[in-house]
């Protein structure tokens, strides 16, 4: 059986699937057409219901929630891993007025709903690709950006000063790890097919934690800027046991977040079964 995959070129994902996609694990008779992209452009493709089985952040989660449930295995979550909204304009550290212009890395990210969450008076945003954000910042397009992704590690290189790390709020609001993104296959794929597949993730995660080089080729294939020490600080900030398994403290995080969000009327979603059994 074949099914379409899609997840980030990012050093989290890249490790993660890298022993699914080449075949350092035993399959189980699966086989995946893959497709990497931004993960605003997958949370797109799985409002459309495009992919059999996709990254996407966990806000674009609570909208697909009709077409998709959610994996167990293969999540970013953390404590203290949020994005970073960040200035080169000191003085904006003490002041987030309405007006402000705030470049994000797109709507449906879990990083935009934080900052709704932290701050509902930001309304007005312009949205970039995540690696574009720290530029559109130095060239006075915005005022401030939302930066995630390996854009933590290198911000303060180029000048740039935090305003907040909603990682760190987060944690301080629930005392919970942050759900940033997690892995979602459609709801009319064959359940014994939907516990393969997250099965074989997990063995893939697993796999890459046993044999940490062997992935790497496959992650500067697609960060071919990134230096390899921010790679490796990127795998390392980004997966960990959550990745094998969110088991109960990471499905209960993500209840956490929907029910903030919900409370505050950023998402609206059915109250569909979230993840498979």
């Amino acid at each position: 059986m074949r099914l379409t995959l899609g997840f980030s070129p990012c050093p989290n994902d890249c490790f993660i699937f890298d022993a699914l996609v080449h075949n350092k694990i035993d399959t189980e008779g699966l086989q995946f057409n893959v497709l990497l992209d931004d993960v605003e452009t997958l949370n797109k493709k799985a409002l459309k219901g495009e992919l059999d089985i996709s990254k996407l952040s966990y806000h674009a989660l609570a909208h697909t929630l009709n077409n998709y449930i959610l994996l167990k295995a293969g999540s970013a979550l953390g404590y203290n891993c949020g994005p970073i909204l960040i200035t080169n304009q000191p003085e904006l550290i003490q002041k987030t007025g309405d007006n402000l212009k705030i470049a994000i890395p797109g709507k449906l990210t879990t990083a935009n709903l934080l900052l709704s969450i932290a701050y509902p008076n930001l309304t007005n945003k312009k949205e970039y690709v995540f690696s574009e954000i720290e530029g559109a910042v130095l060239s006075g397009e915005v005022d401030a950006g939302l930066i995630i992704h390996e854009n933590r590690f290198t911000y303060q290189e180029k000048g740039l000063k935090k305003i907040i790390d909603l990682g760190e709020y987060w944690d301080s609001l629930i005392h919970a790890p942050i759900p940033l993104g997690g892995i979602v296959i459609k709801r009319n794929i064959d359940t014994e097919i939907q516990q393969k597949v997250n099965r074989l993730i997990k063995k893939s995660v697993e796999y890459a934690f046993a044999n940490p080089k062997s992935s790497m080729p496959y992650v500067k294939e697609h960060a071919q800027e990134m230096s390899e020490e921010v790679m490796k600080k990127h795998i390392a900030l980004y997966v960990n046991d959550f990745s094998i398994d969110l088991e109960e403290v990471g499905i209960n995080a993500v209840k956490l977040l929907f029910a903030k969000a919900k409370e505050l009327n950023l998402i609206k979603f059915e109250e569909n079964k979230i993840m498979i059994d």
